[in-house]
C-alpha cells in the first residue's frame, strides 16, 4: 500500500514516517512527503497513493480542500486526518468530504499504528 504524508511540519511527517517501520505496518510504504495542500495535489496526481495523512492548517492550500481534490480524483483512497484537538470543526468537514478517519495531535505511536491497521482493514 502507498502512503503519502502531509503535514507543514517536518517533526510530524518524520515521526509519521519513522512509526511506518512498525512490523505490523510493513504493507504501507511511504512514497512522498507535502509541506501543503499545493505540493500534495501536485504528488498525488503522480503517486496515486492508496493512502494519505493529512494535516487540517497548512499553508497554501487547508487539508478539507486538499481532501476533496483527492477523493475527487480517486475516491477510493483512505484519507487519514491527524490534525490538533482546536480544528475538531474543520476536521470534520474534512471528513464530511470523503476523509475516512481521524487522528488528535498529540497522538502516541501506538494510536496512529492503531488508526493505519483499522483504515486499511476496511
Amino acid at each position: 500500500m502507498k502512503l503519502m504524508i502531509v503535514d507543514d511540519s517536518a517533526i510530524i511527517r518524520s515521526r509519521i514516517a519513522r512509526i511506518l517501520a512498525n512490523p505490523r505496518l510493513d504493507f504501507i510504504r511511504t512514497i512522498g512527503m507535502a509541506r501543503n495542500g499545493m505540493e500534495a495535489i501536485t504528488l498525488f496526481m503522480q503517486q496515486t497513493p492508496d493512502l494519505v495523512t493529512m494535516d487540517i492548517t497548512m499553508p497554501e492550500m487547508n487539508g478539507v480542500e486538499c481532501t476533496e481534490k483527492m477523493i475527487a480524483f480517486h475516491p477510493d483512497c483512505n484519507i487519514l486526518v491527524i490534525s490538533a484537538l482546536s480544528d475538531k470543526a474543520t476536521a470534520l468537514k474534512a471528513l464530511k468530504k470523503g476523509a475516512r478517519g481521524f487522528l488528535y495531535k498529540p497522538f502516541t505511536d501506538e494510536e496512529l499504528v492503531a488508526a493505519f491497521l483499522e483504515l486499511t482493514s476496511s
